[in-house]
Formats: structure tokens, sequence, C-alpha cells
């Protein structure tokens, strides 16, 4: 099939990169987001996320005009859904997002069109999402009920691209493609192949759905081991850091690094999509994800302890007192919050001290709502000369070239192992 119009749901961190990477082989690429400004910001050839070399991507797609973004779908031979999928209070998946986005593309669907669901998703998701289509299209037929004969084509294919890298990972990793039929399947395969350098290998959607969810409990659960490792360490007075370098050089060994807790929308939230399917088998994962969910509240309490050696050291009120976080974002290098315990560790600080908090994010120019009002942005060395107590919570680069002297006299909690 020739695919002359592609259409993109959602220009967040997976869906722009996938729209540049489309524009990028000279496809018309229509990208769509609720967020205006996020649309503005497209059609002038900028974005509003920080990515690697994406920039330039986009300002070469939107300038030779294969690449333009609006609030509206518009009809397409090619829609692929990147939303987000956040998970409910109760850790019950949330695919309203989804729904939303299948609901907007119906009215534009025609015979023969593809829709691919790129966003992480419980098993079962693409099947529910066709069901949706099904409703609101009824003069259209869809895999589910016609199989290979349908109108509409479905299929599955979640991105595995890290943050910082996502420009090159995009193109260079293979990718797992679900068809709800085999001639699905097919055609995202081709769909994809017009950028992927990796490979393209095809199963089922909900085998698809299942490989993505368990790419991420399988990274969640070695983390958690680090960070449960890094809590008995402390207990008995051990350098976690010393002890998993020491670890690591068993030939069959390869111990991740510990941290303030997990973050981002994946990996902090996939496995719980597992546990909410079947909670009696998923006992590993679950229990990883307490683990990982717990770290920030144990670092509260690292902070509460330097914070009391600080006062009887210094002589000084709590409310004198300043405590400074070095990072917000879920991980190095990067502008994304989302899920960040970082956001949690700083939050929490932010309730419990009396005196100023403040927060030391590089990639950011303003504090987000949920902090705003209750601490303050600053520079890093504006930090490094204010405050008495350091908190490390993400091991930016920028951090990484502070001079370890300067914070000898201070009282310092590192959970990345940055300034030890």
């Amino acid at each position: 099939m020739i695919f002359n119009t592609i259409s993109v749901i959602g220009l967040g961190y997976i869906g722009l990169p996938t729209a540049a990477a489309f524009a990028s082989r000279q496809k018309s690429v229509i990208g769509v987001d609720i967020n205006p400004q996020a649309v503005d910001t497209i059609n002038r050839g900028e974005i509003h996320i920080v990515e690697p070399d994406l920039d330039l991507v986009v300002k070469k797609a939107v300038e030779q005009g294969y690449l333009r973004a609006t609030t509206q779908p518009e009809p397409a031979d090619a829609f692929l859904i990147a939303v987000p999928t956040p998970f409910k209070d109760d850790h019950q998946p949330d695919l309203s997002w989804v729904k939303a986005a299948a609901e907007s593309i119906a009215p534009v669907l025609k015979k023969g069109d593809l829709v691919i669901l790129e966003s992480t998703s419980p098993v079962g998701a693409t099947e529910q999402m066709a069901e949706w289509l099904a409703i609101a299209r009824t003069d259209l037929t869809f895999p589910q009920h016609a199989g290979e004969e349908a109108d509409i084509h479905i299929a599955y294919c979640p991105e595995r691209v890290l943050p910082g890298q996502v420009m090159v990972e995009l193109i260079k990793n293979d990718r797992v493609i679900g068809g709800m039929t085999p001639l699905c399947s097919r055609m995202a395969r081709e769909l994809y192949n017009i950028f992927l350098e990796g490979e393209c290998v095809i199963t089922n959607s909900r085998t698809a759905e299942m490989c993505k969810l368990t790419e991420n409990s399988f990274r969640d659960v070695n983390i958690a081991f680090a960070n449960e490792l890094s809590l008995i360490c402390a207990d008995q007075g051990i350098s976690v850091w010393e002890l998993i370098s020491l670890a690591n050089r068993h030939p069959r060994v390869n111990i991740l690094q510990p941290g303030p807790g997990v973050g981002g929308h994946c990996i902090a939230v996939d496995p719980w999509f597992i546990v909410a399917q079947n909670p009696v088998q998923a006992r590993l994962i679950r229990t990883a994800r307490e683990v990982n969910d717990g770290k920030p509240h144990w670092v509260l309490e690292q902070v509460k302890n330097k914070l009391a050696e600080c006062l009887v050291a210094s002589d000084k009120r709590a409310s004198e007192l300043k405590i400074a976080c070095f990072g917000l974002a879920f991980k190095p290098n990067i502008d994304d919050l989302r899920e960040s315990p970082a956001m949690e560790v700083a939050g929490m600080i932010a309730d419990w001290h009396q005196g100023e908090t403040l927060l030391v994010e590089p990639n950011i120019h303003q504090l987000p709502k949920a902090l705003s009002g209750r601490a303050t942005l600053v520079e890093l060395e504006t930090a490094l000369e204010q405050a008495d107590v350091l908190v490390m919570l993400v091991d930016h680069q920028q951090f990484k070239t502070v001079d370890t002297a300067r914070l000898k006299s201070r009282w310092l909690v590192d959970t990345k192992g940055v300034w030890r």
C-alpha cells in the first residue's frame, strides 16, 4: 500500500519524533494535538519538548512542507495514536485518552485506512480501540468482525526508545508489530519501513501489548533490587555504590544503580497494567513496584535526618535553613517530569520544611503547577551558594561537573552517588 498521508495523534515525547521521522522521509504528515500552544509552536518549525536533534528535523520538515500540526484530525491513509495511558488512583489502566483519540479520527476514516495504537496499553486495548471505532463508524467493517476483509486495518506497535536518544533509537531499534490480522501486520510493517532501519518483528496484538509491558516490568524489577540494596546498605553502614561496583565484577552479575525511585510514563506505570489484570499471579512485579514507589519516602527521611544534624551543628532555627533539590526530571538530561520520583521528593520536602526549598532543574524554565508557590526554581550556582542541605536527585550532566570540594562542609543526601 502507498501511504501518501500519515497522521499522528498526540504530539508529545513519542508522537512528535515519530511524525518528524516520517516527514524526514518526505512523507506528508499531519500531526494532531489538543494543545493549541504545541500546535502553534510546531507550525513555526519549533518544538515544545527537550529532545536532542528533534528541533532540527522538525524545522526542516515544516519548512519543506512535509509536516504541519492541527487540533482536529483530517483524512489520511494511516493514523498513529500516541496519547498518554496513565493509571487511575487504584492503579487501574485509564484508556480514556485512547478512546478520545479513536473517536476523534473515526469521522475521517475511509476504506483501506490503517490505524495503529502506539500508546503503552494493557492487554486487549487494541481490540477495545477497534470496538470503539466500530461503534462510531457502523458503515465500515473492522478486523474483529470481518477479519482480512475488513475495511479498516488495525495494529499495535509500541515504541521502545530512550528519552534523550529518541531520534536515533526510533530509527535504529527493532519494532514489535501486532496486527489484529496478518494483513494488518503486513501493512503496519510496510508503514514503519518508511523510516525504520531496525527489524519489524510480527506477532498478534495481544502478544505485542504484553511484550511492551514485559520489557518495562523487567527493568522495574531489576531497579527495585538495586533500590532495596540501597536501603539495606544504609542500615548496615555500607556504601551501596562500592558494593555494586564490587558485585558487578562477577562475570554473570550486572546490578543496576539505585536512585530516588523510578519515574517516567513507562517503567513507573506499565507494571501496574500487568498487576491490574493478573493480581494473583503478579506477586514479584507488584512487590517491585511497591519498593520503587516507597523509595521517595525513604529519601525524605534521610533529608530529615540531615537537617536535624545541620540544626545541631549550625545553631540555627529550621526556618533559617535552606534545602536545595538538584533535579526534577525522571531521568538525566531531559525535561520530562512525568511520574518523576524527584518531583515527589521535592514536593514532600517543600511541604514539610519550615524554611525555603530551592529547586534546580536546568531543563525547564518555570516550575510545574504542582510545585509552584511551594518552592523556588533557582540556578545551580545559587543553590550551591545558599543551601545548607543538598539533595541530589537526578544526575544531570551539569551536576556531575561540580567540584566536590565545594560540598565538603555541606549536609548531603546523594541518591545517585554523583557527589560521593
